[in-house]
């Protein structure tokens, strides 16, 4: 590191201060999109348009504020300022967030539509993320008074401590704080750390600063009371119309337990995923299954135990052991206490096992055997849900069946009525069910069942035959009877489906690595409501890679071009704008790629080795310990302090490291997407744990390396000649988080759904070669005599 920021290091005051930056804004990211999720139901549109706006108010705090802490006086007051105005920003957002739904009219449960998430989103997000982004900017003027540094090196060194308190604080916010605290005790807990800051930095004088500070210490006392009291009134605003019986945070979500009349609902993430009593939907869950083998006795349960299904399944007399997976056990907390009557039984049961962890997880080191394995989740909303969609996970599955053994799963539909929508996603599925099967069914209805098997022959839809086995299996059911199941499986019905679900032309297998399912699920999510939501997205869908590649490809070239042009209009070759234009343009892409790889190493993460929490937290944390890692080896070679007005040393040296870093980020998702290919070929325990806590790890800190270097080094550019007192304090940082913006967008919504894994690769590499382009034209025509 370099001497300043060595000097820095041994200064825990400066340390404390830039590191609170990141450990507070990491924390009110977790805090604020899970709170939104409650409310917005969240399916990937939403996660994708929450974080691009968390993003992008971040990116105009930092280039606005950074402007006006070049013109303050005291640095100090102005990062006090911002602090005490963060610690009262949260606590405020999340009530905005919690009442949002009131501005809609929308009950708990009711969807909102694509308007009304981005409207709620922009708004609720913008006062504290533009803090936020300002505390950067104010950190750097810190920075530079208080270690007479430049302003590179200021801006570098706020990074990198920001890095680090953003992966210590995202590690506690993930594993500890969310399990054990609510919202407003989390905001509590920041406001007074951030307050205690603001008292340590602007104020002058060791009386008053210890008179504030106790003060504040006081003041804490009550914060816990305050908490409790507004996290009651504003859960009451966000559940009005339900009687609340209880809400529980757990690592997975927000879980709230809610009473209307005579009926229970639990909620998960705002989404309703079980109904007691609600006993069609549990006998309809299971026994179709069930009645679909002539004799079951081993049944995996993958998620939907707790509605009454595994009450229902018990009921076929040759089962001699289930073994239900769900991923929360919180969820199995809540329904042992708040749902006794379908739970209580169910846990003296010697025939249950009940495994909390994820279902992949589960079914890929499980050495048992089924005769059914029955998939009881919701529909393919997110990345996380589709994995349980996907050919590979069929594969898995039918390695796991015993002969004559039935795979089956359900998805949402519509009585009398398929949508075209509706027909893309369960043609998609049925077709991706078909790819791994011999022989599938499909049962029509306002759920549809869909049936797999290892043998021709096996699966029947005869009302008869299944009817025969509901009566010798002597079951107690009341809706899955002799009047209602030949109407579901009625010759007209069953015909009726079977034409919706013939595979069209283009009709793509879901896979892990092109989970396409999830984006049919937000088409048809999005058919809901008014305006052309539909026609949009089916018709971006139906752009082909070939056009898409070369429009990019086209637009890269234009930018390139009038870079050329405009260079060559400039009396010096390597004039001071160019220098700032080209790292900006480098951050940016950057920015742009790390949020791609961050995406792409967690998906592949839960595609390979499932949903473990704990592991995807380290691998985040780990991606922010590579970046702080990466600006740490970027600045020892400034090795002394030179006014921000001066030329800054090195300018070709450090073109070529640009470069370098360009060049590895454009191989770097493409490297990624091979090596997910051949670390899925792995299958004995030893591989596994290599690759799961060893190479994935080592992955995360490679990545965030890459961007951690490049800031520094663009930093020096951007930052260099006498044009650089004009420049934002913050604007590069701003446009780091608005390349990401774009990529928030573009690649969780569009390019990695549609397009897969791999082309999604390929786009980011172009987007990372443009820049190095300009570098390398800019080292050519630099003087020979130039560092």
């Amino acid at each position: 590191m370099s001497n300043i920021a060595l000097a820095a290091a041994r200064q825990p005051f400066i340390v404390a201060i830039l590191s609170l930056i990141g450990f507070t804004a990491v924390i009110c990211q977790i805090v604020l999109m899970r709170e939104l999720l409650v409310v917005f139901q969240g399916n990937e549109l939403a996660l994708g348009v929450m974080l691009a706006n968390w993003l992008l108010w971040t990116a105009l705090g930092s280039s606005l504020l950074g402007i006006v802490a070049r013109r303050v006086r005291d640095a100090r007051r102005l990062v006090a300022a911002l602090e005490v105005a963060i610690a009262l920003a949260l606590p405020l957002t999340i009530l905005a967030a919690r009442a949002s739904r009131l501005a809609f009219h929308a009950l708990p449960g009711e969807t909102l539509g694509p308007v009304p998430i981005f409207l709620t989103s922009f708004a609720t997000l913008s006062v504290l993320c533009l803090i936020s982004g300002g505390l950067f900017a104010a950190g750097s003027r810190l920075f530079a008074e208080e270690r007479s540094a430049s302003t590179a090196q200021a801006t570098s060194a706020v990074y990198l401590f920001e890095a680090v308190g953003s992966g210590v604080g995202g590690l506690l916010a993930s594993l500890l704080l969310i399990r054990f605290l609510d919202a407003f005790e989390i905001a509590a807990l920041l406001a007074l750390l951030n307050l205690l800051a603001a008292a340590s930095v602007g104020i002058r004088g060791t009386t008053r600063r210890r008179a504030a500070i106790m003060g504040l210490l006081a003041l804490a006392l009550a914060l816990p009371l305050a908490a409790r009291t507004l996290e009651a009134r504003s859960l009451a605003l966000l559940w009005r119309g339900f009687e609340l019986v209880e809400v529980r945070n757990s690592i997975y979500g927000n879980l709230a337990v809610v009473r209307t009349g005579a009926s229970r609902s639990l909620f998960e993430n705002g989404l309703r995923i079980l109904t007691v009593p609600d006993r069609a939907a549990a006998e309809e869950a299971v026994h179709y299954a069930l009645l679909e083998h002539p004799a079951p006795r081993n049944l995996l349960l993958i998620g939907g135990g707790v509605n009454g299904g595994l009450t229902q399944a018990l009921q076929h007399p040759s089962l001699a052991r289930v073994d239900y997976v769900e991923l929360d056990p919180t969820i199995l907390d809540l329904a042992a206490q708040r749902f006794p009557e379908v739970w209580s039984e169910l846990r003296k049961d010697a025939r249950v096992q009940v495994h909390p962890m994820d279902g992949r997880l589960f079914l890929k080191t499980t050495a048992r055997t089924f005769d059914v394995i029955l998939v009881n989740l919701p529909d393919p909303h997110t990345a996380q849900l589709n994995r349980f969609y996907t050919a590979e996970f069929f594969r898995e599955a039918k390695q796991k069946l015993n002969p004559g053994g039935i795979f089956s799963f359900q998805v949402t539909a519509s009585e009398d009525y398929i949508s075209p929508e509706l027909a893309d996603l369960l043609r998609c599925l049925e077709k991706t069910l078909r790819s791994v099967f011999p022989e599938v069914a499909a049962m029509p209805g306002g759920t549809v069942h869909f049936f797999a098997a290892l043998e021709p022959g096996t699966l029947t839809t005869d009302s008869g035959e299944l009817l025969k086995r509901l009566r010798a299996r002597q079951l107690r059911t009341t809706y899955v009877r002799e009047y209602y199941l030949p109407y579901r499986v009625s010759p007209d019905r069953m015909l009726d489906l079977q034409l919706q679900l013939e595979s069209q032309p283009g009709t793509p297998i879901n896979r892990d690595f092109v989970p396409i399912a999830y984006y049919f699920d937000v088409a048809l999510w999005s058919g809901q409501f008014p305006g052309r939501w539909r026609a949009w997205f089916e018709s971006v869908a139906d752009v082909s890679f070939g056009r898409l590649f070369g429009g990019v490809v086209l637009v890269l070239s234009l930018l390139l071009a009038v870079a050329a042009v405009y260079d060559r209009r400039k009396s010096s070759p390597l004039s001071e704008r160019r220098y700032s234009a080209l790292a900006g343009f480098c951050v940016a892409a950057m920015g742009f790629t790390l949020l791609g790889l961050e995406l792409l190493l967690l998906l592949g993460f839960q595609a390979l080795y499932g949903y473990v929490y704990q592991q995807l937290a380290i691998l985040i944390a780990l991606f922010m310990v590579g970046m702080a890692l990466g600006a740490r080896l970027a600045l020892p070679s400034q090795r002394r302090a030179v006014p921000s007005t001066a030329v800054m040393p090195n300018c070709r040296r450090d073109l070529k490291r640009l470069i370098l870093l360009q060049l590895s980020a454009t191989a770097s998702p493409l490297i990624l997407y091979m090596l997910f290919t051949k670390v899925g070929e792995v299958g004995s325990s030893a591989g596994l744990f290599v690759v799961s806590q060893i190479l994935f790890p080592a992955l995360a800190l490679a990545s965030g390396l890459l961007g951690g270097y490049q800031f520094p080094l663009a930093s020096r550019l951007y930052f260099s000649g006498s044009e650089s007192s004009q420049h934002s304090l913050g604007a590069l940082y701003g446009l780091d988080l608005l390349g990401a913006c774009l990529g928030a967008i573009a690649l969780s919504i569009y390019l990695v759904p549609v397009y897969g894994f791999l082309r999604t690769a390929l786009l980011m590499g172009v987007v990372s070669l443009a820049p190095a382009v300009l570098a390398v034209a800019a080292v050519r025509e630099s003087p020979a005599h130039h560092p």
